[in-house]
């Protein structure tokens, strides 16, 4: 029991000599000049699956194989190195370099899919800033134009289907947003504006009621000289939604709303006439 006990310790000493050892060699290495040993470090890390060590490695060597017979492989390797470790956003930007620099690559459609797909995986939640959003649309958008039959497009338009419903859902928040905080005519206009982009959205219909309302809300409460007008407004959106709609959850309140607003123009109306 002791004797197994020793050499455990002895193992775990041993263990943690090779890896000072190795840590030391790879440091030595990193900081050297010797570029060729450098090449070949950093292609047996990236096989062995360390990508971090193979990317400051290959980063290393970017510079000096500039122009030189390795250079394309180096900086393929590169991005494939922080893509492997899930920094996305180097990777992207790495990706997105290749393409400029290697133009005649036979790793071109792989380096422009990357370059997306990496802006793609930085997307944050629809709530948030959708910049990287829009970006990533529009390299999957100018990577389906160059490569029509790529085996990767179903891929890329299920990533393109994901992006567009962020922006989609993005945009009828920040409409409901107005809605909700009684912001009738800013409301009105940003859900007009989310059914002129999305004609094809989900939310359509809960968009053009709540355009509705908001539009019979803003009119009721404007000035007199101004009422009229915006309430026959409120009459052409009720007939696109009941032309649209006519089965609806909302077709009650519509047809209540249509209601009211009947009744307040026939009563502007007499008090016109008098």
């Amino acid at each position: 029991m002791q004797f197994m006990k020793k050499m455990k310790n002895i193992l775990g000493v041993a263990a943690m000599c090779l890896f000072l050892a190795s840590c030391g060699g790879y440091n030595k290495l990193l900081n050297s000049n010797d570029f060729d040993g450098k090449y070949v470090a950093a292609m047996k890390y990236y096989n062995e699956g360390s990508y971090s060590r193979a990317a400051q490695l290959f980063e290393n060597l970017t510079m000096y194989y500039r122009g030189k017979e390795n250079a394309e492989n180096i900086a393929w390797y590169y991005g494939m190195s922080l893509l492997k470790e899930k920094d996305y956003y180097m990777a992207g930007y790495q990706f997105k370099r290749f393409s400029k620099q290697f133009p005649y690559s036979e790793k071109l459609e792989d380096a422009m899919y990357y370059s997306a797909y990496c802006k793609y995986m930085d997307s944050p939640e629809y709530n948030l800033d959708q910049s990287q959003t829009k970006e990533a649309i529009e390299e999957f958008e100018l990577f389906v134009e160059r490569y029509p039959r790529s085996t990767r497009i179903p891929e890329v338009n299920r990533c393109l289907d994901e992006l567009r419903g962020k922006l989609v859902r993005k945009d009828y928040e920040i409409a409901y947003g107005y809605y909700f905080v009684e912001e009738y005519h800013a409301a009105y206009e940003s859900f007009r504006r989310f059914l002129n982009l999305y004609p094809e959205a989900d939310m359509r219909e809960d968009a053009m009621y709540y355009m509705l309302e908001s539009s019979f809300r803003y009119a009721i409460n404007s000035r007199e000289d101004k009422m009229y007008e915006r309430l026959q407004q409120v009459v052409n959106d009720f007939d696109k939604f009941n032309s649209s709609f006519n089965n609806s959850k909302y077709i009650a309140l519509a047809q209540d709303i249509y209601t009211k607003t009947r009744a307040a123009m026939a009563q502007l109306e007499t008090k016109k006439d008098k």
